[in-house]
């Protein structure tokens, strides 16, 4: 890996009861990556997610951020020290408008007071394809309207590592397209991300690198169209037999 070291994860376990969801994993991310991330159903990406955003804490092993362990530490401290997630289903605050959403948003997550980051919430907007939609409501967007709102609150957190969790699921093939769009753009500031997407055409078109996970274990790792090669993937994931 050329770009410096942003994220490491060693020997993560996580368990609920005795279903073993995480099985000492270590993964690695540079800063700047595309991570993309896939597997069945029941194979522990979510809960990898929330492993790393702080949702939920391990039962063995570490995570490291920047050099700091970061384990044990709350959500909302992973969020200011430049952590931010998306969730595969939106839950915007309905009753606020677009705007207000990413107002709140900034706020509480970069920790700025709300002049400090108005202008900023309006390029996020723009980016997102969302400044046609600022002052409605966000009970009323389409579901494409509501992913873009969804991604749009985790960038007003000005995040160095955006996780994104399945966010092109429910759409249409061409909603997806402009979707992908979006997250190049956002990788061209710099931004590091790991992306747990179904839709693997989305998730070859951005990043550098897959992982595949099975029972919350690795099982390939590598340049994504050889991982999707693999005829130990193809079984697993695909179902189709070597």
């Amino acid at each position: 890996m050329t770009a410096a070291r942003m994220l490491s994860i060693s020997k993560l376990g996580k368990s609920f009861g005795s279903l073993v969801v995480t099985d000492k994993l270590d993964l690695e991310l540079g800063a700047g990556e595309a991570l993309g991330i896939i597997g069945p159903n029941g194979a522990g990406k979510t809960t990898l997610m929330n492993l790393i955003s702080g949702a939920i804490v391990p039962d063995t092993g570490a995570i490291r951020f920047d050099g700091r362990d970061i384990t044990t530490d709350s959500p909302q401290r992973r969020c200011r020290a430049g952590i931010a997630r998306t969730f595969q289903i939106p839950h915007p605050f309905g009753n606020l408008s677009v705007f207000e959403n990413l107002l709140v948003a900034a706020a509480y997550g970069s920790g700025k007071r709300e002049a400090e980051v108005v202008e900023a919430c309006g390029s996020i907007l723009d980016m997102t394809g969302l400044l046609s939609r600022a002052n409605r409501r966000a009970e009323t967007l389409t579901l494409l309207e509501r992913k873009r709102l969804e991604l749009a609150r985790a960038l007003a957190t000005e995040p160095r590592l955006l996780l994104l969790d399945e966010i092109a699921g429910g759409l249409t093939e061409a909603e997806c397209a402009l979707l992908v769009e979006t997250v190049r753009a956002i990788r061209t500031r710099g931004t590091a991300i790991i992306w747990i997407e179904h839709i693997v055409q989305a998730l070859l078109a951005v990043v550098d690198r897959l992982v595949v996970l099975n029972f919350g274990r690795k099982i390939a790792e590598g340049e994504p169209r050889a991982v999707m090669s693999s005829a130990e993937v193809r079984e697993i994931y695909l179902g189709i037999a070597a």
